[in-house]
Formats: structure tokens, C-alpha cells, sequence
């Protein structure tokens, strides 16, 4: 996908996770994260997307200090201006995003061709994936098109899960074939005592999950369950990967 094809998905999703917000409870629990309430999921996307647009907008080359976050994200809003607070960092976001020169220098912490891809992948995501917990605390989960799934899935396979140090291990290695059949994508997982490892295409595997870009998409982020995918060999690799795939992006 194109830059500007991820930030108008990120202008979409987030407008979707507004929207959601605005209808939902604030101290609802989120299904999908039971450990946020709506208003507490509202406010680290907020924070996020500030935190993002510090990194584009002053072309910092070293990521913000722990002691600087605060300065960045400001004062969190009263519930009534929650919505709006959102919008208003959507917006700067987005409008930096689209300013931003195509060669601009700034940190980044996952392979992409340049920064400014980086950050509006990356964002557009983590506002997608977050717009689905928004949902989840008022009704059903929208899917997204299967072209922006599918470079999510591959976004989570070969940036998050190929990085040193992540937490899917297994005693021996093992091999997890996805295959989305509405877009011409495939990944292997590699999964064994030093973590795991991706690569694009089906090579054969322990375990194979296939099915729709988008219910890939929202399963292997752990946002819908497996029932209706289609499933064969070893289902152990998917208990692990539900228990031991989360996101860090340290």
C-alpha cells in the first residue's frame, strides 16, 4: 500500500473509532481488552496518535523521552470533551502526516522503506485495530477491505513478530501457515525457543489458519475468535499464539 493510502485509512478508522466512542458507556469494559474501560482505550489512542505526530512533526531522531510523554500528550480531557479531544489529535495527526516531506528523517522502530511510510502504516493499524475495541463495547466488529488486511497481517508477521525478543516461543520449532483467500498473501511463521520468525509464502507447515484478509486480520491481533476459519493440523499452535502474542513496541 501506498503512504497515502494508509493515511486515509487512518483518517477512516479513526473517524469509525470516534464514532463508536461517542455512542458507547465510558466506563463500559472493553471486550477485546478487558482491562480498559472505553474512556481508558480512548486515551491511550489519543496519546498514541500525539505521541506519533511529535515524531513527524519535529522530525525528532530519538524517540521521546519518558520524561517529555506528558508535555506531548497534555492533560487528558473531561468526559464530555473526550470525542472531541480524540478528533482534534486525529486531525493534527493525519494533516501532519500528509504535510510531512517524503524524505523526512525521524525515528521509527519497525522496517519500512522510509519513516514517513512507517509512521502512517503503523498508525493507520494501531487505529484500526483499536477502532474494533471501540466496537466490540457497543455490538458487532466492522471488518476492513482485505488489501489494508492483508498489509496488516503482514505488518504484524514481519515487523512485531520477526523482531528479536518476542514472546511466541515454543520447545521446538514449529511452522504456522496463514493464508488469506480473498488476496493473494501467504505467511509462514516460524515459532521456536528463540521466538518467532516470518516469512511471505506457504511453504507447508505444523499448523495452517486460513480464511478471509480481514477475519486473518482481526484473529491473529486476538479481536475475533476462529470458529469459522479454516483450520488443519496442530490447533496447539493457535492456543499459543492467542496466549502469547502481544504487542510491544519496545
Amino acid at each position: 500500500m501506498r503512504v497515502e493510502e494508509h493515511i486515509e485509512a487512518l483518517a477512516r478508522e479513526g473517524d469509525r473509532l470516534a464514532a463508536a466512542v461517542a455512542k458507547a458507556d465510558l466506563d463500559a469494559t472493553v471486550p477485546t481488552c478487558p482491562e480498559w474501560t472505553v474512556r481508558e482505550l480512548t486515551h491511550h489512542v489519543g496519546r498514541t496518535q500525539r505521541w506519533a505526530d511529535a515524531h513527524i512533526r519535529d522530525a525528532r531522531t530519538d524517540p521521546v523521552a519518558k520524561e517529555d510523554e506528558d508535555a506531548v500528550w497534555g492533560v487528558m480531557p473531561a468526559d464530555p470533551d473526550l470525542v472531541g479531544w480524540f478528533r482534534e489529535g486525529l486531525d493534527r495527526l493525519v494533516g501532519d502526516l500528509r504535510a510531512a516531506p517524503a524524505d523526512v528523517a525521524c525515528w521509527s522502530f519497525l522496517p519500512a522503506p522510509t519513516p514517513l511510510a512507517f509512521w502512517a502504516r503503523r498508525q493507520a493499524h494501531e487505529t484500526a485495530i483499536h477502532r474494533a475495541d471501540a466496537q466490540s463495547a457497543i455490538g458487532d466488529i466492522d471488518g476492513v477491505p482485505a488489501a489494508f488486511a492483508a498489509d496488516g497481517v503482514d505488518e504484524l508477521l514481519m515487523g512485531f513478530f520477526s523482531r528479536p525478543r518476542n514472546r511466541v516461543r515454543a520447545e521446538a520449532t514449529r511452522t504456522l501457515q496463514i493464508s488469506a483467500t480473498d488476496a493473494d498473501a501467504a505467511w509462514t511463521v516460524h515459532i521456536g525457543p528463540d521466538g518467532a520468525r516470518a516469512e511471505r509464502g506457504a511453504i507447508g507447515a505444523d499448523c495452517s489458519l486460513a480464511g478471509p484478509a480481514s477475519d486473518l486480520y482481526l484473529a491473529l491481533w486476538n479481536r475475533r475468535g476462529l470458529d469459522d476459519l479454516t483450520v488443519e493440523g496442530d490447533r496447539g499452535l493457535l492456543d499459543l499464539w492467542h496466549e502469547r502474542a502481544t504487542v510491544r513496541w519496545a
